[in-house]
């Protein structure tokens, strides 16, 4: 699937440092046409700057676009393309765009509609919408299922991604949904 949206990426990667995903295998796998999303929330400032720095590398070498989530500092300091927006980030208001670098890709996760229209104010050039189907992120978690998903994304006012239990082939379905610009991931290929 490739974004029917000018200079926004097919996918989007996610780390997850809960999950025991190698990072810099995740990386080793993306294209051009993906996008990496480096979350590790959980650990200590000095462990995910460093960490930053070999992932933001290793995207500069294959053309992939870094993205730090919720921390803005960071981004700026490992010269990363884009800022991640996690919904707490949304709801404090603000628009984030004004905030960051030129140039830079700034998207927003949301799992509600309140949380869709957050991500707009905020300034997002695009929305992570989650969970669509069950997910090893989140186990347990309500997901949207497609038919929530797809009023969630004709309410979006921004392209939209899926993100929660989708695949390659699983998007497929998906793909006739207004707005829906690609998918996002932690784990799947």
């Amino acid at each position: 699937m490739t974004s029917r949206h000018r200079q926004l990426p097919s996918r989007f990667v996610l780390t997850d440092a809960a999950r025991e995903i190698d990072p810099s295998a995740q990386v080793a796998h993306l294209k051009p046409t993906d996008a990496l999303i480096y979350r590790h929330y959980e650990w200590t400032r000095d462990d995910r700057l460093a960490l930053a720095r070999v992932l933001r590398e290793a995207c500069k070498t294959n053309g992939t676009p870094f993205l730090v989530a919720g921390d803005h500092h960071l981004a700026c300091e490992v010269q990363a393309d884009g800022l991640h927006l996690p919904a707490w980030m949304t709801k404090r208001g603000g628009n984030w765009k004004e905030r960051v670098k030129p140039g830079w890709l700034v998207t927003a996760s949301a799992h509600s509609e309140v949380e869709v229209r957050h991500a707009a104010s905020a300034g997002a050039d695009a929305v992570l919408v989650s969970p669509v189907y069950a997910t090893g992120s989140h186990p347990g978690a309500q997901t949207l299922g497609v038919i929530r998903f797809a009023k969630l994304a004709a309410l979006a006012a921004m392209p939209v991604y899926a993100l929660g239990g989708v695949t390659s082939s699983s998007v497929k379905r998906l793909v006739s949904i207004p707005n829906l610009a690609g998918w996002a991931t932690v784990s799947a290929a």
